[in-house]
């Protein structure tokens, strides 16, 4: 049982392939990253079959697919890991995301002081049960006149799922409005009030991310409408496999997400290490 490594997303398909084939939905994190990571890794157990996968595109922190404890409490042994400082960067990891139970294993398995920053749960798209009074208004794909306010909502949204947004969204909004993969809801008067967006299909799974409602607009059903809207258009772009997140501190996005036919995966942790 073993970890190995590469840059090569074609090696990488070549030995994980079945794995990622057969789990999309609970390696989506894995499977989002492969063209752009630095460093893609996958676990064989003896008989030779690949149970884990990993993805690291910033350094210091990998995202784990489908990993299993005592996958992640061997990447986290020293002859893995701090015997390999570059194996993840050059500061060693520093923030470690997937599955709870895999992260938590990992984190415990380095000694270091850590601290979980973000809980979510993955769910899967069932039958999708559009919202039964339709929110007034309607969805439509947004154009490059809507970028700056969505790259605003973007900032607002990062910061709202309690991270520290970046300096400018303007550019990943730009790529995913100029694909057509953003959608917006409006009332009837033309206004903007809500935004989802899905991401391109992978391995036959598109996932539902970026939605978001102003808190002045919030609890008339928009945010229901633009994640239908989204829904439809990830199966009608070939997505077998519908997907997204939810912060399990939002009580309202998680019944929500139920209410319009999704069905939850599996639990999520994000932690941050505090110190050597």
């Amino acid at each position: 049982m073993t970890w190995h490594f590469t840059e090569d997303p074609a090696a990488f398909r070549a030995a994980a392939g079945a794995l990622l084939a057969a789990e999309p939905a609970r390696n989506t994190g894995v499977l989002t990253l492969v063209d752009t990571a630095g460093r893609l890794g996958w676990w064989t157990e003896p008989d030779g079959r690949v149970t884990g996968v990993l993805a690291v595109a910033v350094p210091g922190e990998p995202v784990l697919g489908t990993v299993t404890p005592e996958a992640a409490r061997a990447l986290a042994s020293p002859p893995d890991l701090f015997g390999k400082p570059d194996l993840f960067g050059d500061e060693g990891v520093t923030v470690v995301r997937g599955e709870t139970a895999a992260v938590e294993a990992f984190a415990e398995a380095t000694g270091r002081p850590w601290t979980a920053t973000v809980r979510m749960r993955l769910f899967r798209l069932g039958t999708l049960t559009p919202p039964d009074p339709a929110p007034a208004g309607r969805a439509r794909v947004a154009t490059a006149a809507d970028i700056p306010l969505v790259a605003a909502w973007a900032r607002e949204f990062v910061r709202d799922i309690g991270e520290e947004p970046g300096e400018d969204y303007t550019g990943p909004v730009t790529e995913r409005i100029s694909d057509g993969r953003l959608i917006l809801w409006e009332e009837d008067g033309g206004r903007p009030v809500s935004m989802a967006c899905f991401s391109p299909v992978a391995e036959g799974r598109s996932r539902v991310h970026l939605v978001y409602t102003p808190p002045a607009a919030r609890g008339r059903g928009h945010a229901a409408g633009a994640t239908t809207a989204a829904s439809r258009a990830a199966l009608a772009a070939g997505a077998a496999q519908v997907l997204l997140f939810a912060d399990l501190a939002n009580p309202t996005s998680n019944a929500l997400y139920r209410r319009l036919g999704y069905r939850p995966v599996a639990e999520h942790l994000t932690v941050g290490f505090t110190g050597r």
